[in-house]
């Protein structure tokens, strides 16, 4: 049923790491419903049910400290079948990514949708206060803005892998901070000679492009050092069709396929740690560190967006925010004044 409804939730031209994430998910659904009631789940699933879910996942605050509803038995049953990492509850993030899943997968097969019933939202939303008060905030990747990614790029060396990597850091930051579908998916008849040694990508599909129309938005500058590198690996790889980053198999030779996104992920996080810069980034570190530094350096934030491919402020302001913050004059009015009177 899990692999079904899965089928049904996603629809053709996905990308790869979204119907893994969602496939996911709904076999979770499926292995908690039988463990917890001894059945096969089927839609619609009932408002009572969800409601159990929820308090299933979501820590509270008790006399004993932090608990939640899963009883130990099916929470050790879910993680000896794989269908869970570790035992306790779920990061919030997670609880409510399972949820949307399950809410999508009523609304795709036209069933009544348990997950926007009064009672659903209400407890959704008192469980948001509840962890916002505890000051457990949804965890965030880190954003991996142009001092750290300096460090990581100063772990790649001259070798083949080396110069893959360095090219697929710059080429995902420097683009416009490509998502990690965008960067394994990339292929060079896509990618095109610009002026100056530049070059420039074209988007064919993206989460924002299903439809594979080429506009002008989807054409991506990578120029300066991002080129310099991008045309290294080019031609240390002797690259000239197909997918434009690769495995680097055992024997240190070039394979045939393309990376697929959890390997550009573990490329980021590899690199990080070997850099000492934490092990708190991920691939989306580097599509919300060239936000970030976007606002760091004060450029314009439609420019920005351009680059990124956001089509709503709402998502991009955040990181775009946090960079400006740092760097915001209003903030150091205390430490202006001192400057002034310093130099009097």
């Amino acid at each position: 049923m899990a692999e079904e409804a899965a089928h049904d939730l996603m629809a053709e031209g996905e990308s790869d790491n979204t119907r893994l994430a969602y496939r996911a998910a709904m076999r979770y659904w499926a292995a908690w419903f039988g463990a917890r009631y001894g059945r096969q789940m089927s839609l619609p699933v009932p408002v009572p049910v969800v409601v159990q879910f929820i308090v299933d996942h979501a820590e509270r605050s008790t006399k004993a400290g932090l608990e939640h509803q899963l009883p130990p038995a099916i929470d050790e049953a879910l993680v000896e079948a794989g269908f869970k990492g570790k035992l306790g509850a779920p990061a919030l993030n997670t609880l409510m990514h399972r949820i949307s899943v399950l809410s999508m997968a009523h609304h795709l097969s036209k069933q009544a949708n348990p997950c926007v019933d009064p009672a659903v939202k209400a407890l959704l939303s008192k469980t948001r206060k509840a962890y916002a008060k505890r000051n457990a905030l949804p965890h965030k990747q880190r954003a991996l803005t142009k001092e750290p990614l300096e460090a990581v790029l100063e772990t790649c060396n001259d070798s083949l892998k080396g110069k893959r990597d360095r090219a697929l850091l710059l080429f995902a930051w420097a683009s416009g901070g490509r998502r990690r579908s965008e960067v394994s998916e990339a292929v060079f008849e896509n990618l095109h000679r610009g002026d100056e040694g530049a070059y420039l990508y074209t988007l064919a599909s993206s989460k924002t492009n299903h439809n594979g129309k080429i506009r002008p938005e989807d054409v991506k500058p990578v120029v300066g050092s991002a080129a310099v590198a991008l045309e290294a690996w080019l031609k240390a790889s002797g690259i000239a069709s197909g997918p434009l980053f690769r495995r680097i198999l055992k024997n240190g030779k070039l394979g045939t396929d393309g990376l697929s996104g959890t390997a550009v992920r573990d490329i980021v996080k590899a690199r990080c740690a070997l850099a000492g810069v934490g092990d708190d980034f991920s691939a989306h570190s580097l599509r919300s560190g060239f936000v970030t530094e976007a606002g760091r350096q004060n450029m314009p934030l439609q420019e920005t967006m351009a680059m990124t491919g956001h089509r709503s402020t709402d998502t991009v302001a955040g990181y775009f925010r946090a960079g400006a913050a740092q760097v915001s004059e209003v903030a150091r009015m205390m430490d202006l004044g001192k400057q002034s009177s310093n130099k009097a």
